[in-house]
């Protein structure tokens, strides 16, 4: 399947590159977009699971490494529910062959 990773600036500044088993990323994030937290985590929500379900349907099993970067995101978005207007930038959406160590952090 075409991985993807997409790279996310938080609201304090910190970047963290995160993985797409598939491509439909591109149908629910754009680079250089800034969301709102709840709606970053919506869409995220949205695509990853789209994307999980496709790895279901192609290999008879979701992908869990999507399931873990959501459940990622999540839980960094929640750290900043204090924060008034916080907001999620999408800097760049990358395919997996982009990265030579293979994606790793």
């Amino acid at each position: 399947m075409p991985e993807m990773y997409f790279r996310v600036r938080w609201p304090d500044g910190a970047i963290q590159r995160y993985y797409s088993p598939s491509t439909v990323i591109e149908d629910f994030l754009s680079s250089g977009t800034a969301y709102p937290l709840a709606h970053f985590v919506d869409r995220s929500r949205q695509a990853l699971g789209i994307a999980s379900e496709r790895v279901r349907a192609k290999y008879g099993f979701a992908c869990t490494r999507a399931a873990g970067q959501l459940a990622e995101i999540e839980s960094t978005a929640a750290s900043y529910l204090s924060v008034p207007g916080a907001m999620a930038t999408v800097e760049a959406l990358l395919p997996a062959d982009a990265f030579p160590d293979g994606g790793e952090r």
